[in-house]
């Protein structure tokens, strides 16, 4: 018997088409798998072949859904330099009752797509629902794709955009408007960016000894910060003088934090699976100031990988390869 994998490179991912809603739902629901304790993660073990380099593994079994899968992940801050994106990576999906790799994909769209998803439910349910001003530092892929689903969650209307490249901070105005009817402006300091707004994104590069430059006096009161580089832009000081701070896991968290890629957080008030399934509040008060730091869960790529996978055989997308 011959068995097949099918593979699905960036081309064959991006022209899927998948809708942003079934997206959210999907890692919304990986969150609640998670708070319920039907989640398999053991911490992503990694490796730092050049400074701020990373290459992670990351396992995930979601006993809800019984989907299995390994993301294996690297990212580069040099890389945009030699016109190689920061974050590459494929994906595998396992057979959980043989498993038998099932798919191999790209896992650039995959990690581009369920982080920004992840940020969504965030604001779900820590944002104030009528947030209408986004500032986005760090205008990349992570830029771009947070910008859209965050619309799909809240009325903005307002962006606020800095980059410490003026080509990309260009290009990301261009992209939202074309693919938005969202007003957006470039700012000249992470400060203008910051000063006013309700949604704070950060996706800056993910250094292991930052410049932080983002103030505790620049946050409106009500603010929520959803920081996708850890603690690169944010001062500890601004950190601190949060009302509550969530993380996607808690244990991953502590552990960045052992190992110097962290400073140390004063207060930690939950991870948000547990405030997906109730069993840690979200936002209590309009005028709290709220940061979810999310570091990057296996679960979410099973998740979306799964949704990928089922919609490439739908379509019949990819290439059918023999494996045994």
């Amino acid at each position: 018997m011959t068995h097949y994998i099918l593979y699905l490179s960036y081309h064959d991912v991006n022209s899927l088409g998948l809708g942003y809603e079934s997206i959210i739902n999907a890692v919304e629901d990986a969150f609640r798998q998670k708070g319920r304790g039907l989640a398999e993660m053991p911490p992503k073990p990694g490796i730092h072949p050049r400074p701020d380099s990373f290459i992670h593994a990351m396992p995930a079994y979601l006993k809800g859904s019984d989907v299995a899968g390994l993301k294996w992940v690297s990212g580069y801050p040099e890389n945009p330099k030699r016109g190689i994106p920061y974050i590459t990576g494929m994906f595998i999906l396992n057979d959980p009752e043989t498993g038998l790799p099932l798919c191999v994909m790209d896992a650039a769209w995959l990690t581009a797509y369920r982080t920004a998803a992840a940020t969504a439910v965030s604001a779900k349910y820590l944002a104030r629902e009528n947030s209408e001003v986004l500032a986005v530092l760090g205008c990349g892929t992570q830029g771009k794709t947070n910008t859209l689903m965050l619309s799909k969650i809240l009325p903005i209307k307002t962006i606020k955009a800095y980059d410490i490249s003026e080509s990309t901070l260009k290009s990301y105005e261009a992209f939202v408007k074309e693919k938005t009817d969202l007003s957006v402006m470039g700012t000249s300091s992470p400060r203008e960016a910051v000063e006013g707004s309700d949604i704070i994104v950060t996706a800056g590069y993910i250094l292991k000894e930052p410049n932080p430059v983002i103030e505790a006096n620049w946050i409106k009161e009500g603010a929520s910060a959803f920081p996708l580089d850890f603690d690169s832009y944010w001062k500890s000081s601004a950190i601190a003088a949060m009302d509550k701070f969530y993380t996607d896991d808690v244990e991953q968290l502590l552990y960045y934090i052992k190992e110097g890629w962290i400073r140390p957080v004063d207060k930690i008030s939950g991870d948000l699976g547990e405030v997906v399934v109730g069993k840690k509040p979200g936002r209590e008060k309009e005028t709290e100031r709220i940061m979810c730091m999310n570091l990057g869960l296996a679960i979410l790529d099973v998740a979306v990988g799964k949704l990928i996978y089922e919609e490439a055989l739908k379509k019949g997308m990819g290439a059918k390869l023999p494996l045994i």
